[in-house]
């Protein structure tokens, strides 16, 4: 008897449930998977509440609710100054990580290739995988994590039709400059190929940073169809309601593998994530500064037990090299951690491509280590106290 397909071939099982597992039997503070551990506003929670006691709960259209299409093309507008047409340019999805996949089984062909920035979230290897793409890192590097954009153009062929970009970026934490995105739009422009821009960390830039969609630069708004959530900006990530937004003819092949999905979603909560993308400057600023706050608490405290800190520019994550406290290997150390200190963090060494730890060439991820910032600041007090051990007893 066939008990897996093809597609889901070294796949296995997220390296964020295996983490969140080791975390509950443990008894560890989880700097692992990136999910507030506070609630969003009470107000959005009570448009939920209202939606589900005035009878809400029945399939939504498939695109989505009209009054969050509506809001997500008021957001596009009122921040970065694009006109979306909310009828035929908007998607609802069931949290960006469906968008992703729609977007890519929608747009990409078996034997297409695509451009993806390694590190990578897990979801992006596996779905190119599903959709018989070959997936075309160009790798981010520590310290700064910037874009290598001689690479980006030499990962160009004539199988390329897309670019799977991430900007503010998970797991570095870095924020794509102008001159970066305009060497993307360069490459994409001059190859004709379309840009899938997963933009779930818009809201969460830090020291005056802004965020930039490269749907705003000069021929790339026809040619990019752009990725968000509610999970990350209002801290609802259980929710899963996401979005795309593009041309029309680019939401459309993302709503054509979307429907044969989940076809629809939380009906009621779209409501109050449509409510939620109508809060004043005020929210925004204050969700930002509360989690730069986090960040230095974090990154302060993880560089005071010797690690080697790459402050990030945005996200909810900082990545730290764990070999000046004498540690190797990324995997064996968070597979220990739990144990050890009663802490869990991502090793970054799973975000890359595996073919990059044969003979060619060493993992670039092996010594780094992602931690979490989005929990309150006693839970990373905690955890930084209990990381103590590592510089009493070393590996």
């Amino acid at each position: 008897m066939k008990t897996s397909s093809a597609r889901l071939s070294g796949l296995g099982t997220t390296i964020f449930a295996e983490m969140s597992a080791l975390a509950l039997r443990t008894g560890s503070v989880n700097l692992g998977q990136g999910f507030p551990d506070t609630d969003g506003p009470g107000e959005v929670v009570e448009v939920a509440v209202d939606a589900l006691r005035g009878g809400r709960n029945q399939y939504a259209p498939g695109t989505g609710v009209p009054e969050l299409r509506e809001a997500i093309a008021a957001h596009q507008k009122r921040f970065y100054g694009l006109d979306v047409d909310a009828d035929s340019e908007v998607g609802v999805t069931t949290g960006a990580t469906e968008a992703i996949a729609s977007a890519l089984l929608g747009l990409v062909d078996p034997g297409d290739e695509v451009i993806v920035l390694e590190p990578y979230y897990d979801s992006y290897v596996a779905v190119i995988q599903m959709a018989g793409a070959v997936r075309r890192p160009v790798t981010l590097r520590a310290p700064n994590f910037r874009l290598p954009i001689d690479e980006l153009r030499a990962a160009v062929s004539p199988r390329t039709t897309a670019i799977l970009l991430n900007s503010p970026h998970n797991p570095t934490g870095s924020v794509l400059r102008r001159e970066e995105l305009d060497a993307i739009a360069e490459v994409a422009i001059e190859h004709d190929l379309v840009v899938i821009s997963d933009e779930v960390y818009e809201h969460l830039t830090f020291d005056g940073l802004p965020h930039i969609p490269i749907t705003t630069l000069p021929g790339m708004a026809e040619r990019t169809l752009t990725i968000s959530s509610g999970g990350k900006s209002f801290s609802f990530t259980g929710w899963k309601i996401g979005w795309a937004t593009g041309p029309a003819e680019l939401v459309r092949a993302m709503i054509g593998a979307k429907q044969f999905l989940t076809y629809t979603s939380g009906s009621p909560l779209q409501p109050a994530i449509a409510h939620a993308l109508g809060a004043g400057d005020a929210y925004f600023d204050d969700l930002r500064a509360r989690l730069q706050s986090q960040r230095d608490l974090l990154c302060e405290g993880l560089a005071g037990l010797g690690f080697d800190v790459y402050v990030p520019e945005g996200t909810y994550f900082a990545t730290t090299d764990i070999t000046p406290l004498g540690f190797t290997d990324g995997v064996e150390f968070c597979r220990a951690l739990p144990e050890r200190a009663g802490v869990v963090a991502i090793p970054h060494q799973v975000f890359y491509d595996p073919s990059t730890s044969s003979g060619r060439r060493q993992n670039p991820g092996r010594p780094l280590v992602r931690w979490a910032f989005c929990k309150q600041p006693h839970v990373i007090e905690e955890a930084l106290d209990r990381l103590k051990v590592l510089v009493t007893t070393g590996p």
